[in-house]
């Protein structure tokens, strides 16, 4: 299978997802009129969908799974879901980021999203806990010349907290813990499992919240890069309130009622448009 199918394979299981999650439940027969594709082209998307865990397959269709507050998606799971939304926020997020700032990038798809951007500004310092966002600045670190690979010109220099992985491939714990609290940062920009009035910014894993506090501690600036699915769920442990973030960042799929929940009670709502755009304000 070419690159192109597995992107609208993606692409299409994502809209299912959404649906599922939306309504309730689908039906294979609607999946088919709505995506104008197969009978079993459908049921392979449920199949794919229903091994990530994130949908259960019944009689004629599927329903969402019922999370508990401790389930935590594996990197390989969360990274096919709401591809567009998470790239629409990266390009938005990006341009909070000035060249030589000291910056902070916790783990999560979204923000390996980001990470793919952000090796373009220059001169950067970049601090993580995510083994996948140090590996995209490693990679993007050298380019190649007559003489062979050379350190890019302006290329961030990359701090990997260290400490104990989790299913995201994120590191958390006590070794992390400190090598946090040592530093500070002009921007941390961190993805969250769940975000909502009542519980603030969470996660499942409770030593992940413990890292993440110190993370928001330790910042200028808070960035949370959020789709539209994450308002609403809530993790097992909070790591932050409302009231520590300075800009969410989503797409632009949330809601109207959520838009103006966020929109009271944050400096800064940037929902990020669609293809293009540098994202809409509020």
């Amino acid at each position: 299978m070419s690159d192109q199918q597995n992107l609208l394979a993606e692409q299409r299981r994502a809209l299912i997802l959404d649906e599922v999650r939306r309504r309730g439940g689908v039906r294979v027969n609607e999946l088919t009129r709505r995506l104008n594709v197969s009978d079993m082209t459908v049921r392979r998307d449920l199949d794919a969908l229903a091994r990530q865990g994130v949908v259960e397959k019944v009689h004629g269709g599927a329903v969402p799974v019922a999370e508990a507050t401790t389930h935590e998606p594996g990197f390989e799971a969360k990274s096919v879901l709401e591809l567009s939304a998470k790239e629409d926020i990266a390009r938005a997020a990006v341009r909070m980021a000035a060249r030589g700032a000291a910056i902070a990038v916790a783990g999560g798809t979204t923000a390996f999203a980001l990470a793919q951007r952000l090796v373009d500004i220059p001169d950067l310092t970049v601090v993580t806990n995510s083994v996948r966002v140090a590996d995209v600045f490693h990679t993007n670190r050298h380019s190649m010349s007559a003489n062979g690979p050379q350190a890019r010109p302006g290329a961030a220099t990359v701090v990997l907290t260290g400490g104990v992985r989790t299913p995201s491939d994120t590191l958390v714990g006590p070794v992390a813990d400190a090598a946090i609290r040592s530093l500070h940062f002009d921007v941390l920009f961190i993805g969250v499992h769940g975000i909502s009035v009542e519980a603030g910014l969470s996660t499942p894993n409770l030593a992940e919240a413990e890292t993440n506090r110190h993370f928001v501690r330790s910042a200028r600036r808070v960035v949370v890069l959020a789709d539209h699915t994450k308002w609403g769920t809530v993790g097992l442990s909070s790591f932050a309130t409302l009231d520590d973030v300075h800009v969410l960042v989503t797409d632009g799929g949330l809601p109207p009622r959520a838009r103006a929940e966020i929109a009271e009670r944050l400096p800064e709502l940037v929902v990020a448009e669609a293809r293009g755009g540098d994202g809409a304000r509020a």
